[in-house]
């Protein structure tokens, strides 16, 4: 006998014996929502759809297989032949074209994005297409898939879909009549039972037995189902995707390419600068000495005053053109830097609008490129929180882990942030995630309406 007191304390009895085990409130909480979830789990969309993933797929892995075992085998028996290695290379580029189905038909069933490898690139000529069929990587890796599904799908076919059979023959033997027939289980069930002493005969002990069986079955079916979708996922997100070489250079291409072009962006935008703010200001100071110049060289008639303005107007000039290209080498290389991240992420958090705290730890310097980028991400992270965020407080953590760099930057104002989110007020944080995604680090945002917006950068400390 099983009780529950006030104090979620369950105290089981077992005849004159009694035992108590206490129960948290969240542990009881957590039970029950799993409870829950067992018990709706059968009457949802997705284990049926893994069902019938599982039942499609892995015919048509079926069929690929043995149309691809059937062209290997007589295109390894005719190799001799150029007719022998055309066959061959046909049964490797049919096998991309099953892979492409497969991920086709995770998508549409299971909501399984897996990105297309790259495409086939043949060579000029038959021999150059033969050749790049008989080398191409994303078809053998597809040859590979279909020689792991379908041992594992005639496996699932016997432990995961016999479960499902048997729960509804189970179920259905109320209805089935008396004609002394035994219920048609199969596959998992009756390994693990005795035909003769449960689900054979005719008494109404046995059939309601049988019947709650069936029950049982009905909810462990999704979750011994879904088991085998899940390793099928693995196997396709491995063999049937981009390959990671493949796809590790195109990452490194695009990061590539986005550097170069803020690279260029920022050399336009310096001499873009240079040519409409310092130089003219250059040139206007050059015009007023030469003014003043020509006023002296008339020594009987020297206008002074005139003489002291031009001079005047010429060390504004001067000032305000070193006033701007101090700013402009600070958008190259801030000179916060030159003391330490440390020093420059104090910086930027006594120049904000916001208070907001540092703690910093670190036991090595990272690289002057990787301080950089550090540096602009908390700067302009920092200036989203005083524009956008509507904050009374802010943090910056910055700390070493290993390998990586981790900066945090956390605000308590309203949230709603997003990285995708162009010319909004959120912007910014795409050109942020390309600069950190150009020396292969990561950036995390999370900001629910309301907040508090914490946004993590992890980079390296050498990239």
């Amino acid at each position: 006998m099983v009780e529950q007191t006030e104090d979620s304390e369950v105290r089981v009895r077992l005849g004159s014996r009694e035992m108590s085990l206490a129960v948290s409130e969240a542990q009881m909480t957590a039970t029950k929502a799993l409870a829950r979830r067992i018990l709706r789990e059968p009457f949802t969309k997705r284990p049926w759809s893994e069902l019938g993933f599982f039942i499609v797929s892995g015919g048509l892995a079926g069929i690929g297989l043995v149309f691809v075992g059937i062209t290997m085998v007589a295109g390894v028996l005719l190799a001799i032949t150029f007719f022998g290695l055309a066959v061959l290379a046909l049964s490797i580029r049919s096998a991309r074209g099953f892979g492409g189905w497969t991920r086709a038909l995770a998508h549409s069933m299971l909501g399984e994005k897996v990105d297309d490898p790259e495409p086939f690139a043949g060579r000029p000529g038959f021999l150059g297409w033969l050749q790049s069929s008989l080398r191409d990587r994303v078809g053998w890796r597809a040859v590979g898939y279909l020689a792991l599904k379908v041992p594992w799908t005639v496996l699932g076919v016997f432990v995961a879909f016999s479960l499902w059979w048997d729960a509804f023959a189970c179920l259905l033997r109320p209805f089935a009549g008396g004609n002394g027939g035994g219920t048609p289980v199969w596959g998992l069930v009756p390994s693990l039972f005795s035909g003769d002493s449960l689900f054979n005969g005719q008494s109404f002990d046995r059939g309601f037995a049988v019947f709650l069986l069936g029950f049982v079955f009905l909810f462990a079916a999704p979750w011994v189902m879904r088991g085998f979708v899940n390793v099928d996922r693995l196997l396709i997100r491995s063999l049937l995707g981009p390959d990671p070489t493949a796809a590790r250079v195109r990452s490194l291409e695009q990061a590539r390419t986005q550097t170069v072009d803020a690279s260029a962006a920022t050399l336009r935008r310096i001499e873009r600068d240079l040519h409409d703010g310092t130089q003219a200001q250059l040139v206007a100071l050059a015009m007023r000495l030469g003014m003043a110049k020509e006023k002296l060289e008339d020594a009987d008639d020297v206008d002074l005053d005139r003489v002291r303005e031009l001079v005047d107007e010429a060390h504004r000039g001067a000032k305000e053109a070193i006033a701007e290209l101090r700013d402009i080498a600070r958008g190259i290389h801030p000179p916060a830097l030159d003391i330490g991240l440390e020093g420059a992420l104090a910086t930027l958090a006594a120049r904000s609008a916001v208070p907001t705290g540092v703690s910093v730890d670190l036991r090595s310097r990272p690289t002057p490129a990787i301080e950089a980028i550090a540096y602009f991400c908390v700067a302009e992270l920092l200036a989203n929180v005083a524009q956008h965020a509507q904050a009374s407080r802010a943090s910056i953590s910055c700390a070493q882990q290993g390998t990586w760099l981790r900066l945090v930057v956390r605000d308590d104002g309203r949230g709603g942030a997003q990285l995708s989110t162009v010319g909004s007020s959120s912007s910014g944080l795409t050109g942020l995630t390309e600069r950190v995604h150009a020396v292969d680090g990561r950036l995390n945002l999370v900001s629910p309406p309301g907040g508090p917006t914490v946004v993590t950068v992890d980079l390296p400390l050498s990239p």
